[in-house]
């Protein structure tokens, strides 16, 4: 019996398939939270590229303080379901901030230095496959992901 027992603890024979069952729910673990990692990834993408369109628009066209509304639903319906878009538009003059429709279109004093801008910020709520007990932003589970682009017109 004694010999028996020796000779199983020197086979070696199936050890390679025992590490690989140990390992395999690990590397699986690993690389589903890469592809979540990814999707995140090209979802705040989408979003930032969804914002820099919105500006490039404003850039092509020129800005009226009425094309608010309408612009920012069209980069929320771009963006996607459950997007936020927030377009905010100011004059600065001798850099001081100037917001609301009439400081943006009457403008700054004879000879002060001025410049008007026009950003846009867009948030939507990502929802990760399996990372969302670790690293979740939001009480539901989700996180938000982020794009700004800006604009100085004049």
């Amino acid at each position: 019996m004694m010999n028996r027992l020796a000779n199983l603890a020197r086979e070696r024979t199936g050890s390679v398939t025992v590490e690989l069952a140990l390992l395999a729910p690990i590397l699986a673990t690993m690389l589903i939270g890469l592809i979540d990692i990814s999707t995140a990834y090209s979802s705040k993408l989408r979003v930032e590229q969804v914002a820099q369109r919105t500006i490039e628009k404003v850039m092509q066209n020129g800005f009226v303080t009425s094309q608010e509304t309408a612009l920012e639903t069209e980069a929320e319906t771009a963006a996607g379901a459950g997007a936020d878009a927030d377009l905010t538009f100011w004059l600065e003059c001798n850099e001081v901030v100037q917001t609301g429709a009439s400081a943006y279109t009457s403008g700054c004093p004879e000879g002060a230095q001025y410049g008007r801008y026009v950003q846009v910020d867009i948030e939507r709520d990502y929802t990760p496959l399996i990372l969302h007990t670790f690293t979740s932003s939001n009480a539901d589970g989700t996180l938000t992901v982020r794009g700004t682009a800006g604009i100085r017109i004049q």
